[in-house]
């Protein structure tokens, strides 16, 4: 299972960055996907990244966003910028089980405990 960390109270305006570890290097061919659930919502795709780069970035978090990966370190990361109230989420990684960069999050497994972000003035 993969592991998150990085989730903050952040100023609207501020960033984060999150991470997405596990120890288990099979999954650095892997589509790795971000997603994220606010409270009384469901889950939201936010991003994806497969063979290094960048497969989509949900249109809330679009030209503000940017995932990376470094697999010497078996970790996916999540820069967010400009945060608003409304990125205020839980934020889970997960594996893309057929390996196509999906949104579809029944499409994901090995899901960590999620890293909760709160955006507030």
């Amino acid at each position: 299972h993969f592991e998150e960390s990085g989730g903050d109270f952040v100023r609207p305006g501020g960033p984060v960055r999150l991470s997405c570890t596990t120890s288990d290097s099979r999954f650095s061919r892997a589509s790795i996907g971000w997603f994220r659930q606010a409270p009384g919502q469901g889950h939201e795709a936010v991003s994806c990244i497969r063979d290094g780069e960048m497969r989509f970035y949900a249109a809330s978090v679009r030209g503000r966003s940017t995932i990376s990966r470094d697999n010497t370190k078996n970790a996916v990361y999540l820069q967010m910028n400009d945060l608003k109230q409304e990125d205020t989420a839980v934020y889970y990684c997960a594996a893309d089980r057929q390996n196509v960069a999906t949104r579809r999050h029944a499409d994901y497994e090995y899901w960590g405990r999620g890293t909760q972000v709160t955006v507030s003035s």
